[in-house]
């Protein structure tokens, strides 16, 4: 089922990065939402929420060493402090969303009026979770990370049955991805297995390789993009997956050069321009007459010749049809034209008004 709100959007995934500071978290919303206002594009700026007195299990939660469980304690905010980050975002003029990794989270996403709920790769099965989100009935997007055909028809089927927007990210969940890992071909295979949903791309290749890899993710057809976002800001490292204002800049500018490459939607067949048509006929062949004709003849392909240049008013070869009756005299080497003969073209104003547009004008070059 698709949805506006999916149409064009970016995702930019603050996810832990504000590190438990509520004034980091509000200069990085600050910093990218200009980047946002300034590219006028549709953007959503995505939290993390976890319960974290109860995401943990007690007996790890002094485990320094699991990386994982050391971060998530560290970055532990309040559902207060959250909903003061969340009031910057909808301030700041970018949509509201989040990923909930447990059903108190969920509730969290009700409380601060978050506007799209984000399942992430790792909990494609939780079903649990997944029940919770469906009460919502916010739209939601799923990351497709390390999943199965199975894992993605089954959610697939199950927020079709509920009639809940989704949105269908392809996602390589390694931080960060080589160019070798990215199997951007994925954005095809799920546009063709759910066509009736927006796919997406959620990536995390080195900065370096975010243009390219916007480009052909947009040329495939995704038209939503997320990726994680972060701030050199107070000596703490941006991890390599992580993009700085800068890179969002540049990131924006990739995929809008690729709207300008891939012009029309694909589903029509474009219009040619008239600088286009000009061009192409120039390079059509004009009939012109092998000898002296007189009028009432039929002529045959044995009476003329075709050649460059194709003049205005002339018929070219597109128009040329044996048995056609000449209507005036034509000398040898001379161009016939569309008055010249009882052709049907000729009782087509419309049409003979074409062949007159076309071609060289001849008395305009001999004046220059």
């Amino acid at each position: 089922m698709k949805n506006n709100i999916f149409e064009d959007l970016f995702v930019l995934e603050l996810a832990n990065n504000h590190w438990g500071d509520i004034e980091r978290g509000k200069k990085i919303i600050t910093d990218f939402s200009r980047i946002v206002r300034f590219n006028n594009i549709k953007a959503a700026i995505k939290l993390q929420f976890r319960d974290v007195d109860h995401f943990i299990h007690k007996d790890f939660k002094n485990r320094d060493d699991i990386r994982y469980i050391k971060k998530t304690l560290k970055t532990k905010m309040s559902e207060d402090e959250y909903g003061i980050l969340v009031d910057a975002i909808r301030k700041s003029g970018c949509i509201t969303m989040s990923t909930p990794f447990d059903e108190k989270s969920v509730q969290t996403c009700v409380n601060l009026g978050i506007q799209i709920i984000k399942i992430a790769s790792s909990d494609l099965n939780d079903w649990v979770l997944i029940e919770e989100i469906a009460k919502t009935r916010k739209p939601v997007i799923v990351s497709t990370g390390g999943s199965s055909v199975k894992d993605i028809d089954d959610i697939v089927k199950f927020f079709d049955n509920r009639n809940i927007p989704l949105a269908i990210n392809h996602c390589v969940s390694i931080y960060p991805s080589e160019k070798s890992d990215l199997e951007l071909n994925q954005i095809d295979y799920l546009k063709t297995r759910y066509p009736e949903h927006v796919i997406g791309f959620s990536t995390h290749e080195y900065n370096k390789d975010i243009e390219n890899a916007m480009m052909i993710a947009y040329a495939k057809g995704a038209r939503t993009f997320e990726r994680h976002i972060d701030i050199d800001w107070q000596g703490v490292p941006v991890s390599p997956y992580c993009s700085t204002p800068s890179d969002l800049d540049r990131w924006i500018k990739a995929y809008k050069t690729a709207i300008e490459i891939c012009g029309g939607p694909a589903g029509y067949k474009r219009i040619p321009g008239k600088q286009e048509t000009q061009y192409l006929d120039a390079l059509v062949r004009g009939v012109y007459a092998k000898r002296d004709l007189k009028a009432g003849e039929s002529i045959t392909d044995a009476d003329v010749y075709l050649a460059i240049p194709l003049q205005q008013g002339q018929i070219s070869c597109r128009e040329l049809m044996s048995g056609e009756v000449l209507l005036r005299d034509i000398k040898a080497d001379e161009p016939i034209k569309i008055d010249d003969i009882d052709s049907p073209y000729a009782y087509d104003d419309s049409l003979k008004q074409k062949i007159y547009n076309r071609g060289l004008n001849v008395k305009e070059k001999e004046l220059v």
